[in-house]
């Protein structure tokens, strides 16, 4: 937060930052996360959906898997649905859906962080994190 009360404060990394931000994300911003997507998972896709699998499976544990659903369809309706968003749409496609991927990843990586262990926490946000570096800032 800077000294006229705007931005966010350090410790807000939850999943309402990752929604504000996909708000207001830019296609620049898209083409930085699709980016990522093939930089950092694509070609390591199985280190990735394990890592996934992992939070996944302590989100039910810890009985919070609806709050995983909930943000999966909120980042889903801006990405894709019925009230997408215009920079979404300009980037629709192989890119958009690149991003979405990223942004699916790092959404459930945020929401299972203290369920997790680091590295698994990692994998998910780094191709999003090429758009929003706070994903990656302890």
């Amino acid at each position: 937060m800077d000294a006229d009360g705007y931005g966010y404060k350090a410790d807000e990394k939850g999943p309402a930052r990752v929604l504000e931000d996909l708000r207001t994300l830019s296609p620049l911003g898209i083409e930085r996360a699709a980016a990522g997507w093939d930089a950092h998972a694509s070609s390591r896709l199985d280190h990735f959906r394990a890592a996934e699998t992992a939070a996944l499976r302590a989100l039910e544990e810890a009985h919070v898997a609806p709050v995983w659903e909930d943000l999966r369809h909120a980042i889903l309706d801006l990405t894709e649905g019925r009230t997408s968003l215009v920079a979404w749409r300009a980037e629709h496609g192989d890119t958009g859906h690149k991003a979405e991927n990223a942004t699916l990843g790092a959404a459930i990586g945020v929401v299972a962080r203290d369920r997790i262990d680091h590295k698994d926490y990692e994998t998910l946000v780094r191709p999003l994190a090429e758009a929003l570096p706070w994903l990656l800032i302890d």
